[in-house]
C-alpha cells in the first residue's frame, strides 16, 4: 500500500523536482548541451537520488524513455554476473529514436561487490559510446576509486523543512486532506529529509483519517515522547537507578511499539538536554549509544544490549 502515494508523486520534469537546486542546475546545463558524463549520486535515503535519474531520462528521450533506461538495484543483483551479462547487454546496442546514449542506474551501487565494481569499471570505458552510467549510493566510500574517477559526482542533502512542507501541502490539496502544523513539524523530525518516509507515513495516516493531527502520526511513526526518554535517561544516568530506569524502558517500548533502533537515536537527541552530569559523561554517554547501536545492527539480542547500555549510563565513573 504505502508504495502507492511514492510512486504517484515522483516528480516527472525538473519544474516538479523540488529539492536540490545546485544539483538540478548543472543536470539541465547537461541535458541542454547533449553532454552527460557517467555520475555517481550520493546521499542518505529519500532524497531524490533515484527519482532525479528518473527525471533525466523521462527529458533526454521523451516517450521512448522506457526503451533506453534500465534500472537495477544492485542490493538485489550484485554479483559479478549481473554486470557481465545484463548490464552489459543493455550497454552494447544503441539508443532507440535517438542518436544519445543509454541511460543504465545501478541502484544502491554501494552493494556491489568489489569484483563486480571492478567488471563495472571495465564495461563503463568498453561501452561509454553507447551508454552512460548512473550509479545511486548512500555509503560514497565504498565505491572503488577507478569507478569514482570516472564519474561526475553529484552530493545529495536531506531535504530541508520548508521543502518538505511544500511536498505535504501538494499532497494535502491533491488527496483533499488536512495536516495540523504540529503534525507537519514531527512528520519532517521524523523522517529527517527523507521523502520517502514522509509519504508513508502520511499516507497511513490518511488511511485512519481526512484530518491528520499530532496523534495520528505518533501512532504511525513508532516514536517514543521526548519526555519518556528524558525520564528513562535521568533515572539511569542522574539518580543511578538501573531498575527503575529499565522498567521504564521497557513499559515505554512495549507501549509504543518501539524497536531498540527506534530508541537509541532518542537517547543520544535528549542525552544534551540532562541537568546533573558533567559533559565528559554525556560525551561517553554517546560513545555508549553508538556501540549498542552497531551490536543491534549486526544481529545482537536488543534487550540485553539495552538493558547493557542502560547499565552503561547508571555506572558510577567518579573512580
Amino acid at each position: 500500500m504505502n508504495a502507492i502515494w511514492t510512486e504517484k508523486y515522483r516528480p516527472r520534469s525538473f519544474e516538479e523536482f523540488q529539492g536540490q537546486p545546485e544539483i538540478v542546475q548543472r543536470v539541465k546545463a547537461m541535458i541542454e548541451q547533449k553532454n552527460l558524463p557517467h555520475m555517481i549520486f550520493c546521499g542518505p535515503a529519500g532524497v531524490g537520488k533515484t527519482t532525479l535519474a528518473l527525471v533525466i531520462a523521462r527529458q533526454l528521450f521523451g516517450e521512448n524513455w522506457r526503451e533506453n533506461f534500465l534500472e537495477l538495484n544492485a542490493s538485489d543483483t550484485r554479483g559479478i554476473d549481473t554486470i557481465r551479462i545484463t548490464v552489459k547487454e543493455f550497454a552494447r546496442t544503441k539508443s532507440i529514436g535517438t542518436d544519445l546514449q543509454k541511460i543504465i542506474l545501478l541502484d544502491e551501487a554501494d552493494a556491489l561487490t568489489r569484483d563486480a565494481q571492478q567488471a563495472l569499471r571495465r564495461t563503463m570505458e568498453t561501452y561509454s559510446r553507447t551508454a552512460r552510467f548512473v550509479l545511486s549510493a548512500n555509503a560514497f566510500s565504498k565505491l572503488i576509486d577507478p569507478i569514482k574517477s570516472r564519474c561526475a559526482v553529484f552530493k545529495f542533502k536531506p531535504l530541508e523543512q520548508e521543502q518538505v512542507e511544500s511536498i505535504i501541502n501538494r499532497i494535502a490539496k491533491s488527496e483533499n486532506i488536512k495536516v495540523k502544523p504540529d503534525a507537519r513539524s514531527l512528520l519532517f523530525e521524523v523522517s529527517r529529509g527523507d521523502l520517502r518516509r514522509v509519504e508513508n507515513m502520511l499516507q497511513t495516516a490518511a488511511a485512519i483519517t481526512k484530518e491528520v493531527t499530532l496523534d495520528h502520526i505518533k501512532q504511525v511513526a513508532s516514536k517514543a515522547e521526548p519526555k519518556d526518554i528524558k525520564d528513562i535517561l535521568t533515572l539511569a544516568a542522574v539518580k543511578k537507578d538501573f531498575i527503575e530506569a529499565r522498567k521504564k524502558l521497557l513499559y515505554t517500548m512495549a507501549s509504543e511499539g518501539l524497536s531498540g533502533l527506534d530508541v537509541i537515536p532518542e537517547f543520544q537527541r535528549q542525552i544534551w538536554s540532562l541537568d546533573g552530569i558533567s559533559d565528559q559523561k554525556k560525551l561517553s554517554m554517546i560513545q555508549l549509544c553508538a556501540r549498542t547501536e552497531f551490536r543491534i545492527v549486526e544481529g545482537s539480542d536488543e534487550f540485553l544490549q539495552l538493558e547493557a547500555l542502560l547499565a552503561g549510563f547508571a555506572k558510577d565513573d567518579s573512580h
